[in-house]
């Protein structure tokens, strides 16, 4: 495995390995391991070695070196990365002008020191749980490559999964961070939307899209989440917003937060490994109260309009000229999408709000809320339906049914990886939601972290 990006990090301070030394390892281990996963498709072998030249040119200089010094990442192919075309997925943007810049967080990646090495696969326009992509190929999961990845950040998760490098970057517009996250057995933050800046990333759906990092473990996700902190000008839902204190103090762990387990829609819509998952974490917490947020489906339905609705519209034009260029999975959603009534998207704004309220309730109990973050653990590449509760569902929508509910009202959440172990598909990981309040990251990490320090939630690259 790469290693955390913490000992990355110390060890290229002190010159017991330099930043080009680390580049090395990392690029000779994708291209062991990649073939098999999948996760990459671009490598910035040219730009990555600069990073890292500059990094051990600092560090000879006697500079005192940035916190993810000589730290290698890379990230979901919706950032844009300066001469580089962004893909976001789709095989009708490959003909589309490199960037001229850096996405906000790439540069602010970049200044913490980390060192980019590629691009990651992904849902076409990040409209999809499963990163089973026509154009690109089926990202796979590295706890068992038969199945998927999630999505649509399914490269960004598999890639920490896999031990190809030890942070990256995705995004989360209906669970595009936790389902994949969950799936591969790593953690993953959705910040609160506003949070983070999206400049620089190819949309989807602008009234939910969230930016995140993934990471091996908790202290390597509060350090790539402290990087990539502050207000950004140039995104409207961003600009009015100060970063959180610096690194969170995980050392506190969750005594003296008040945690929950959301009961109701999110055990219903749950299999015998999600509600272990959940009781895993429970367990480890002392958390014994459940409660249940009571318009979580109806938040989930809303979350569903306004995708189609916002999606469709991006995307309406070049489906006129391009229809054949775009994936099977998205393109008739996204065409039905662009047909949805004002009328309907309103109402579903009106009950998204009403759902954020009955979050707030809650919040004046609780400052974390535990859930399962996906239903079921990673199923086949190219299996179309799941069964849950005796029930037949469509398997790739459904994997965002416990996620869309809390993205559609854009809390903050850590997904925290556990090993429940049952049935035919025990060597699989499962996560678990740790939700906080409005912009109370901080919690979220704390409570990670202590599941994390007792055992009852850990990642497992290969």
């Amino acid at each position: 495995m790469s290693g955390p990006a913490h000992d990355i990090a110390r060890q290229v301070r002190s010159g017991e390995r330099s930043a080009a030394a680390v580049l090395d390892a990392t690029l000779a281990r994708v291209r062991e391991r990649d073939p098999r996963y999948n996760c990459f498709t671009a490598i910035t072998e040219s730009r990555a070695r600069q990073e890292a030249a500059a990094i051990d040119a600092r560090r000879a200089r006697g500079e005192t070196l940035p916190p993810l010094a000589g730290v290698p990442y890379a990230v979901k192919n919706l950032f844009d990365i300066a001469d580089e075309v962004t893909l976001a997925g789709g095989r009708v943007n490959a003909s589309n002008p490199p960037a001229r810049r850096d996405s906000a967080l790439v540069e602010r990646m970049r200044d913490a020191g980390a060192v980019l090495v590629g691009a990651l696969n992904m849902d076409e326009h990040a409209y999809g749980f499963t990163t089973e992509n026509t154009h690109y190929g089926a990202c796979r999961n590295p706890h068992d490559t038969s199945r998927i990845a999630g999505g649509s950040s399914g490269g960004s998760a598999a890639a920490v999964a896999g031990g190809l490098v030890p942070l990256t970057l995705g995004s989360d517009t209906n669970g595009s961070i936790r389902v994949p996250a969950s799936l591969c057995g790593v953690f993953g933050l959705k910040p609160t939307f506003g949070r983070l800046p999206r400049t620089g990333s190819f949309p989807f759906v602008g009234s939910l899209d969230h930016l995140g990092p993934f990471a091996a473990s908790v202290s390597d996700l509060a350090a790539a989440y402290d990087a990539l902190q502050g207000p950004d000008a140039d995104d409207v839902a961003c600009a009015q917003h100060e970063a959180a204190p610096t690194l969170p103090d995980l050392a506190q762990g969750a005594g003296n937060l008040r945690i929950g387990v959301l009961g109701g829609y999110f055990s219903e819509w749950a299999s015998p490994q999600a509600r272990r998952a959940v009781q895993i974490a429970a367990r480890a917490l002392n958390a014994t109260a459940v409660v249940e947020l009571p318009g979580a489906a109806q938040a989930r339905a809303a979350a569903f309009i306004i995708t189609a609705a916002e999606g469709g519209a991006l995307h309406r034009r070049r489906l006129v000229t391009h229809y054949d260029y775009y994936e099977p999975h998205s393109r008739d959603r996204l065409v039905a999408g662009s047909l949805v009534p004002a009328a309907w998207v309103q109402q579903a704004q009106r009950i998204r709000h009403r759902a954020y309220l009955e979050a707030l309730d809650l919040f004046k109990q609780f400052d974390v809320l535990i859930a399962p973050a996906t239903p079921v653990s990673a199923t086949p590449i190219g299996a179309d339906w799941l069964t849950l509760g005796g029930k037949e569902l469509p398997a790739r929508a459904s994997m965002g049914l416990l996620t869309q509910p809390i993205s559609a009202i854009g809390l903050p959440v850590v997904t925290a990886p556990t090993w429940p172990g049952l049935e035919q598909d025990g060597h699989l990981p499962l996560g678990v939601q740790l939700i906080g309040a409005p912009w109370r990251e901080a919690d979220c990490l704390r409570v990670a972290h202590a599941l994390e320090q007792a055992g009852a939630a850990q990642s497992r690259p290969i």
